[in-house]
């Protein structure tokens, strides 16, 4: 192999550089030239198909930094159909016009689903990416355990009929007692920045809440996933829901009574896509989707919000004598978009560039269809392997999101469990170094930035990009 492809599609995270870095990096040190597609899929889908040469003479282009935020190549939630069997001929017949022997995808569970079908038509491994730390296993065969519930007929009710026409997925209980050792692909680059990110964010939130006597909900992403909302332990919130385990609003209320009497303050953490107990995610009632197909949620935190007012009442706040109104006494906060972009953190940098040059790797063995994947054992540490994209599927071709296990959360105390510390301690311990501290004294208060305007990366790139010709 002499030339390969890299794309990022979906969202963006922290580390998407750091692992074109490591893509670019060792295909250098194999003599492979790499060629960037702009845009994600979407630039597969242009006819010109933008394109930029990401190692020239076999060196990283200068515009390509693993400590920069983002990706220099853009990206899109534009997927190639699993189905549209001439997307898939008409994008790869581009890429072997641009001199493109293999891709290289970097993204998540819908980057799969158009990876896959493109794999037919030449050798396509992925590098994952996303700060829900969502894509992978908490055990070899997990996707073996779903069970799917076909709706009930009834012809003396056709109505009945409409309403269950969609089956229903059930997953059965683990076979096994969930661990860090048993994760396949512990942890996805981007995730713990994003955690940093929400940690600084609480600690911050935190202080308003105590000066004012006041109870905060912190609304974190995590559509499936609350890996996010449990990291957050870092910060110390009070309370972490998780969409894994549905809200016990009884419960919740008598821990948010008894932690303001005593110290006349609560922070919650909740994952965006937290459920009640009848499985209704909180704020979704009149949710739309983005165009991936994902659930644009309304507002956990609001709605939570809404109901603890409903429940403590106006008169538990002015017996305390600290607010006149429930509605005023707690208030919201999402920390929103920040948790995507910024300088990754140390431990991102280093996993993503690993993980990208394993990419490669598994290209040049001659793998296709397959995912680069990080592991970890107490015995070996972290290591980097390779999983067929298939066995990340159900029986019935679903990539589920990873969810946080059972055994990393206790719903008692409303945190992560001892093994969920545990999982958590095994990627943060050492996840900042000391170049992100040397950084933040030297950058944050930097005088430079006073009179000089940012200079966007994308400026640079647009003069390196090039096009298909007719």
């Amino acid at each position: 192999m002499k030339h390969l492809g890299v794309l990022t599609a979906g969202g963006d995270t922290p580390a998407l550089n750091a692992t074109l870095y490591g893509v670019t990096r060792r295909a250098s040190e194999l003599g492979i030239a790499v060629t960037g597609i702009m845009n994600g899929f979407g630039g597969m889908m242009d006819p010109r198909a933008p394109h930029v040469r990401l190692n020239p003479l076999l060196q990283p282009i200068p515009e390509l930094q693993p400590h920069q935020g983002g990706t220099i190549l853009g990206s899109s939630r534009h997927y190639i159909g699993e189905k549209n069997f001439e997307d898939c001929r008409v994008a790869a017949e581009r890429l072997r016009r641009l001199g493109l022997e293999a891709l290289i995808c970097v993204g998540g569970d819908g980057t799969i689903n158009g990876m896959q079908p493109l794999s037919e038509f030449l050798p396509c491994v992925l590098a994952p990416k996303t700060i829900d730390n969502d894509l992978g296993l908490n055990y070899e065969g997990e996707p073996n355990d779903w069970l799917r519930q076909d709706p009930v007929t009834s012809n003396d009710d056709p109505s009945r009929d409409a309403a269950n026409a969609a089956p229903t997925y059930v997953k059965r209980k683990s076979p096994i007692s969930v661990s860090r050792d048993t994760m396949v692909n512990i942890a996805t680059p981007g995730y713990a920045t994003a955690v940093l990110v929400v940690a600084h964010g609480i600690q911050r939130i935190r202080t308003t809440a105590e000066s004012h006597r006041r109870i905060a909900i912190v609304e974190v992403m995590g559509r499936d996933s609350g890996f996010i909302a449990l990291g957050s332990a870092y910060g110390q919130p009070d309370m972490i829901l998780i969409p894994e385990v549905p809200i016990d609003l009884d419960a919740l209320e008598t821990e948010i009574k008894r932690l303001y009497d005593q110290q006349e303050n609560v922070v919650l953490v909740v994952g965006e896509g937290v459920r009640d107990t009848t499985g209704e995610q909180l704020g979704a009632k009149a949710a739309s989707t983005d165009p991936s197909g994902n659930v644009l949620f309304q507002g956990a935190a609001e709605e939570l919000k809404r109901q603890l007012v409903a429940r403590l009442g106006d008169d538990y706040f002015r017996g305390s004598n600290r607010h006149d109104k429930a509605e005023r006494a707690i208030f919201t906060r999402k920390v929103g978009h920040t948790q995507r972009g910024g300088r990754p953190v140390a431990f991102d940098r280093f996993h993503a560039v690993q993980s990208g040059g394993h990419a490669v790797d598994m290209l040049h063995q001659g793998l296709t269809n397959a995912v680069s994947i990080i592991n970890f054992s107490e015995r070996d540490g972290f290591t980097y392997d390779s999983l067929p994209a298939n066995r990340l599927r159900d029986r019935w071709g679903i990539i589920r999101a990873r969810t946080v296990a059972p055994e990393f959360y206790d719903d008692r105390l409303f945190g992560p469990s001892k093994v969920g510390r545990d999982y958590l301690r095994t990627i943060f311990t050492d996840a900042l170094g000391r170049d992100d501290v040397e950084f933040w004294m030297s950058d944050t208060f930097q005088p430079g930035h006073l009179g000089r305007r940012y200079a966007s990366v994308n400026v640079d790139m647009q003069k390196r990009i090039r096009y298909l010709e007719g």
